[in-house]
């Protein structure tokens, strides 16, 4: 499943092709995606039809695109979505859901590499038409019409801050991890503490911290877990400059390029290799239906309390 880093590369792509774009015609091509919209497919493609792409947000793994009329598209990527935008006339994804035809108007220049960077309120350009394509294999993702949600959407307002949120609250989650006796691995993923930290970049801040996931949060000290918080956040910032982390060629950003930062990870995926600190071979363990790395000698095991 497509993480922070994931997510916000496809959010940045989508402000740079998509902002200020008006939505010409909306066509939903499978109903599932759109599942949650009250009036179904026709009711959506109606919201939307005509309403101009103001920004391009994120809170954890949502995205959402606030729109002129104060709602906003509320867009979860799922296992395998994508957020293509693909001139008009090149060939349907094979697993392609929903198409939202942009106006090709004229617009502001916007960035479009690192060796080009326009002022917009200075130079004007004409846009080919355009299409922003969700493309989603497994159906897992979903989009729908956020009411109101253009600052933030109430489906999603009780999601924690991300790490890379400057409003992040480091002593409230350094305290609320220390309250719990939950393991520091479960309190990762728990989104309502801190989001966009999933499994992959779960593993790669513990084997950083030398933190096994089933350590309890009230066996912590205050500088432990903020020395993990630090190593959840560079982990981060590396996967981000790196593109995300792509194990497979179902997370692509909007221009359809898979990251690399796989090429970097030091636990996740690596059973049986050496660690890279100490040699030991990695191992792997069952975790919610999903798979916890770790070394087993830099990262030990908590010792079980002893039986009375």
């Amino acid at each position: 499943m497509p993480e922070l880093p994931e997510v916000e590369v496809v959010r940045a792509g989508l402000e740079r092709h998509v902002v200020g774009a008006t939505i010409e015609r909306v066509e939903v091509l499978h109903e599932r995606p759109v599942r949650r919209h009250p009036s179904g497919a026709p009711g959506f493609a109606a919201d939307l039809t005509g309403r101009r792409v103001e920004a391009a947000r994120r809170r954890g793994k949502y995205l959402w695109l606030p729109l002129d009329s104060g709602d906003a598209i509320l867009a979860h990527l799922g296992m395998s979505g994508q957020m293509l935008v693909q001139p008009a006339g090149v060939p349907d994804e094979r697993h392609l859901r929903v198409r939202f035809t942009l106006s090709p108007e004229v617009q502001p220049s916007r960035v479009v590499g690192p060796s080009r960077v326009v002022e917009p309120s200075r130079v004007v350009e004409p846009v080919e038409t355009q299409e922003l394509r969700f493309v989603d294999q497994r159906m897992f993702g979903g989009l729908s019409v956020s009411a109101g949600g253009a600052e933030l959407p109430h489906e999603i307002a009780h999601i924690a801050r991300d790490p890379l949120d400057p409003d992040f609250d480091d002593t409230l989650f350094i305290a609320r991890v220390r309250a719990s006796g939950s393991s520091i691995k479960r309190l990762l993923l728990d989104q309502t503490r801190i989001s966009g930290v999933g499994n992959i970049y779960a593993d790669e801040a513990l084997w950083r911290a030398g933190l096994h996931g089933d350590r309890p949060g009230d066996r912590l000290t205050r500088p432990k877990v903020a020395e993990l918080l630090g190593h959840v956040r560079d982990v981060m910032d590396q996967a981000l400059a790196q593109g995300g982390t792509s194990f497979d060629a179902l997370y692509v950003n909007v221009n359809g390029q898979s990251g690399y930062f796989e090429r970097s990870l030091n636990a996740y995926g690596r059973e049986g290799e050496p660690c890279r600190r100490c040699g030991t071979p990695l191992r792997r363990v069952a975790f919610m239906n999903r798979s916890s790395y770790f070394c087993p000698r830099c990262q030990p095991a908590p010792r079980r309390p002893r039986s009375i």
